[in-house]
């Protein structure tokens, strides 16, 4: 019985490590984000491959361009496939979110990177990109198009557990080019 057990203690543990939840400050905004692995749940599909999330982002006025008025917080859902390149350590995805702030809305399409970078003798280094993008035709509300990129490193300094450092750009267009949020961050991620 208590080998059973210790057996299903195990694989429940096994069962969930492939999800993330993130939390990224700056002086003035706070993002937090959670991805969870469907492999998962569902045995037809490979884990670590397909991900679903959601964000938020507070952002503060301070970090925005072209618009004094106070911002709005950003929503997002979020649906990511993404596999191995070869065997040396490069990922790579396609990805669509839904997004939202007050006046705008968009269904953004996107490309995302993943490399382990080759020296770890210390600690295992990530570099992990992302471009986003929704035209006119994508864009809903008072909005007119949405171009997000960002670019982090990962520092894993215990397992499943990151400092991230990273640099993210949101610019959700209206009538004229509004910068939503310039900023850089740094934050935690811990799989789960």
């Amino acid at each position: 019985m208590l080998k059973k057990l210790a057996m299903f203690t195990c694989c429940a543990a096994t069962a969930f490590a492939m999800h993330t939840g993130e939390i990224n400050i700056n002086n003035k905004d706070i993002e937090v984000s959670v991805k969870l692995d469907v492999g998962q749940f569902n045995d037809s599909v490979e884990p670590d491959t397909m991900l679903v999330g959601g964000k938020f982002l507070n952002a503060d006025e301070a970090h925005s361009k072209d618009d004094p008025s106070k911002i709005d917080p950003y929503y997002e859902l979020n649906f990511l496939l993404i596999r191995d390149i070869g065997d040396k350590g490069m990922r790579a995805g396609l990805g669509i979110k839904v997004n939202h702030t007050k006046n705008f809305s968009s269904v953004p399409l996107g490309l995302e990177f993943a490399y382990k970078l080759p020296f770890e003798e210390l600690v295992p280094f990530y570099l992990n990109g992302s471009i986003y993008y929704a035209p006119e035709v994508l864009s809903m509300n008072d909005a007119d198009s949405y171009l997000e990129y960002r670019l982090n490193l990962d520092i894993e300094v215990i397992e499943g557990g990151k400092i991230t450092l990273g640099y993210r750009n949101l610019d959700t267009n209206y009538d004229l080019d509004f910068n939503y949020n310039s900023s850089m961050y740094i934050g935690f991620k811990i799989d789960f």
